[in-house]
C-alpha cells in the first residue's frame, strides 16, 4: 500500500517546484511510513511515500521505465495487483523485460504492452497516476470497487491529485472551502460517487479512468456491474462461489511482511479467517494471526439493539478456537474513545468530519494495535453488500421505501419533519432548510437508479433487490471502504478486501434475490459456500454488524463536551445550531441525541483545525 500525490502544469516548469511537492507527499507519510521519493520533470511532479508489501527491496518509487536512455512511463502507485505474477509472466512472453519483483512494475509494463485497456488485466486494489513524457499525458487510474481512494483537483493549466485531500490541500492555491451541496453532501449518508465535499475537489469514480492532456480533462468508465442472464442451479452457484472464495484468498495471503485477518465473530470475517488458516496452514506459514475488536465489561454486560442481538466476544473466540488462530482481542475503554487526541488523530485521517464517531476512533485504535504486530490485515467488509446481509435487505418497509434503504433501515434520514435522532439534529433549523436534505438525498437517490443494469423480465421483488443490491454496491459500501482504508492508512496498515474481487462481486449481483435467500435467510449463499469451514454457531449466527460501546460513560463524555461547547462563544460550529436542540441533547438520559452530538463535535474541531471556510 501507499500514499501518492502529483501536481501537472502545463505552464509552469515544476522542477522548481520541489519544496511544494515535498510538502504534499509529506502528508501521505502515515499511509507510507518505509520510504518517499519524488520524480519532477517539466511539467509533472510525483511525490510518493510506500509502505512495503511486496518486493522490499525493489519496489521503491515513483518508478519508471527507460529506453534508449529517454523515461518512457513514469508512475505514482498505491495498492495490491493480485495476479501481478501471472501478468508478469504474459508480458516476459510478449518481450518485455523486468528489473524488480514488484507488482508496479508490471502495472507500468501493462500500460505500455495494452495501453488504456490494460486495466481489464488487473484483478486487485489500486489507485495510481501514469506520465508519459511523450505525450505529456498523465492518466489516473482508480480500482473497479474504490477500495483505494484517489482524488484530483483540476487547475487552470493541469491537475493536483492525491490519495486523500490532505496531499491537495497542502498546495498553496487550495482552500478548504465546503459549499452549501458539499455540507450536505457530508451529512446526508449518501455517499455519490466522485463527490469530493471540499469545493473544486472531485474523486476519481471507482473504476473510471481520468486523463489529463493540454487540452483539458476527460473521464471515461472502464467497468461497471452489468445484467447478466443467471443460468446455474442453486448447487453450481454455491460451488462457483466456494471456487471463487478459496482463489481470491489465496491470491490475497501473497505478502512479504506479517499478515493477519479482522475477527469479528460473524459470518464474513469467520469465511475469511478460516479460508486464510487453511490457505497458510497448507503452505506452511500458519497459524493464521486473528484480532477482535471489544469494550472493556461488554460482553458480560451484553444488550441487545435494534441492530446487534448479541456480542462478538463468544463468537470470535469459538472460531479462533476452531480453526486455531493466533487470535488476540483489543479491548478498548471509554476514555480511550472520547480522548481528544485519538478523535483528532480520526480527524485527520478522514479530513472531514464524515464518519460514524465512536465506529471510527475504536476502528483506528484497533488498527493502530494491530499495526505493531501485522503490517497486512484481510478484512471481511462488503459481504453484506455482495451477498445481502444488512437488517434492512429484508425489511418490506426499507424495501419499499422511496429512497436508500439505509437511511429507513438504519434510521439515518428525517422523512416525518422530526430531526429527533437523525444525523442532523442538532443543526439549526434555517441552515437545514437551505441545505434541504430531504430533497438532495432523494436527487442522489433517483440519480443512481439511472445507473441500474436490469435483466429483461426484471419485476417485482427480483428488479426491486437487484436495484437494492446496485445501490450498496456503488454508494453504502463506498462510506465503509472510505472509512476502512483511512482509519488502517493513518497507522501504515494495508486493509485488503476478499469479497471486493470484482468476479465475485459481478458474478453474485446476478445471482436471484431468491437464490440469495434460498434458505429464508440473510446471506444464504456465503453460508452454503463456506459451511465446511465453520462451526455451527457462528455459520448461524444472526448478522451483527460493526460492534459499538454501550457503556454510558460514553455517553455522558459527550453531552458534557457538548455543555463545554455551547458554553464557548468562539467555538466555530456554533453559528450553525439549533440552541435548543443542543441545550435537549446536553440534558438527555438516552442515546437519541448519539450521532449528531458526535458530528457536531467533530465539525467544531474541523472547522477549527482545518481552518475551512463554508460558503453558504
Amino acid at each position: 500500500m501507499c500514499g501518492i500525490t502529483g501536481w501537472i502544469s502545463y505552464d509552469n516548469d515544476l522542477t522548481r517546484q520541489r519544496g511544494t511537492l515535498d510538502a504534499m507527499t509529506a502528508t501521505m507519510t502515515c499511509r507510507g511510513p518505509d520510504a518517499g521519493g519524488v520524480w519532477l520533470d517539466e511539467h509533472a511532479a510525483f511525490g510518493h511515500r510506500r509502505l512495503a508489501v511486496i518486493d522490499i527491496e525493489g519496489g521503491k518509487q515513483p518508478m519508471s521505465v527507460e529506453r534508449d536512455g529517454r523515461t518512457i512511463l513514469v508512475t505514482t502507485y498505491s495498492g495490491e495487483i493480485y495476479n501481478y505474477r501471472e501478468l508478469r509472466d504474459e508480458l516476459t512472453g510478449l518481450g518485455h523485460h523486468f528489473r524488480t519483483s514488484s507488482d508496479t512494475e508490471v502495472a507500468l509494463h501493462a500500460y505500455l504492452e495494452w495501453g488504456e485497456e490494460f486495466t481489464e488485466h488487473l484483478n486487485g486494489m489500486y489507485a495510481f497516476a501514469l506520465w508519459d513524457p511523450r505525450t505529456e499525458e498523465c492518466l489516473l487510474v482508480r480500482d473497479r470497487m474504490g477500495i483505494k481512494p484517489l482524488y484530483y483537483h483540476p487547475t487552470p493549466d493541469g491537475v493536483l491529485f492525491g490519495s486523500e485531500p490532505k496531499a491537495i490541500l497542502a498546495h498553496p492555491s487550495v482552500r478548504p472551502v465546503v459549499d452549501a451541496e458539499g455540507l450536505a453532501e457530508l451529512v446526508s449518508f449518501t455517499k455519490t460517487p466522485g463527490h469530493a465535499v471540499y469545493k473544486g475537489m472531485r474523486e476519481v469514480r471507482p473504476g473510471h479512468l481520468v486523463r489529463i492532456r493540454r487540452q483539458g480533462l476527460t473521464e471515461r468508465r472502464y467497468w461497471a456491474l452489468e445484467a447478466r442472464e443467471h443460468t446455474d442451479d442453486l448447487d453450481t452457484t454455491i460451488r462457483t462461489v466456494r471456487g471463487l472464495l478459496d482463489d481470491i484468498v489465496a491470491r490475497q495471503l501473497i505478502a512479504d511482511v506479517p499478515l493477519c485477518t479482522l475477527l469479528s465473530g460473524g459470518l464474513d470475517s469467520s469465511a475469511i479467517t478460516a479460508l486464510a488458516a487453511r490457505g497458510l496452514n497448507a503452505a506452511g506459514r500458519g497459524p493464521v494471526r486473528s484480532f477482535s475488536v471489544d469494550f472493556v465489561g461488554q460482553t458480560e454486560n451484553f444488550k441487545p439493539d435494534a441492530l446487534r442481538s448479541t456480542p462478538d466476544g463468544p463468537y470470535a473466540h469459538a472460531l479462533a478456537e476452531h480453526v486455531r488462530s493466533d487470535h488476540r482481542d483489543i479491548v478498548l475503554d471509554p476514555e480511550s474513545l472520547i480522548d481528544r487526541g485519538n478523535r483528532a488523530a480520526v480527524l485527520r485521517a478522514r479530513d472531514l468530519p464524515i464518519g460514524l464517531g465512536e465506529g471510527d476512533t475504536s476502528l483506528y485504535l484497533l488498527f493502530k494495535a494491530i499495526r505493531a504486530q501485522s503490517t497486512v490485515a484481510l478484512s471481511g467488509e462488503s459481504a453484506d453488500e455482495v451477498f445481502g446481509g444488512y437488517k434492512w435487505f429484508h425489511d418490506p418497509e426499507a424495501v419499499a421505501a422511496d429512497t436508500f434503504p439505509w437511511l429507513v433501515g438504519a434510521g439515518i434520514g428525517n422523512f416525518a419533519g422530526d430531526k429527533t435522532g437523525t444525523r442532523e439534529a442538532l443543526f439549526d433549523d434555517g441552515l437545514l432548510a437551505k441545505l434541504d436534505l430531504l430533497d438532495y438525498r432523494q436527487q442522489r437517490y433517483r440519480d443512481a437508479l439511472t445507473e441500474v443494469p436490469y435483466r429483461d423480465g426484471d419485476t417485482g421483488l427480483e428488479r426491486r433487490m437487484r436495484e437494492i443490491c446496485y445501490l450498496h454496491l456503488t454508494r453504502f459500501v463506498q462510506v465503509l471502504l472510505d472509512r476502512k482504508d483511512r482509519a488502517s492508512m493513518a497507522v501504515g496498515l494495508e486493509v485488503r478486501v476478499p469479497f471486493c474481487d470484482h468476479r465475485l462481486v459481478q458474478y453474485v449481483f446476478n445471482t436471484p434475490w431468491s437464490m440469495k435467500t434460498f434458505d429464508g435467510r440473510e446471506k444464504s449463499l456465503l453460508r452454503a459456500a463456506t459451511l465446511d469451514v465453520l462451526p455451527e454457531m457462528v455459520a448461524q449466527r444472526v448478522k451483527s454488524p460493526y460492534p459499538s460501546t454501550q457503556d454510558p460513560r460514553y455517553v455522558s463524555a459527550l453531552r458534557g463536551e457538548l455543555r463545554q461547547l455551547m458554553a464557548d462563544k468562539d467555538a466555530p460550529v456554533r453559528p450553525l445550531l439549533d440552541a435548543g436542540a443542543a441545550q435537549q441533547a446536553v440534558e438527555a438520559q438516552d442515546q437519541s441525541f448519539r450521532s449528531s452530538t458526535e458530528l457536531v463535535l467533530a465539525m467544531n474541531a474541523w472547522l477549527r483545525d482545518y481552518g475551512a471556510t463554508l460558503e453558504l
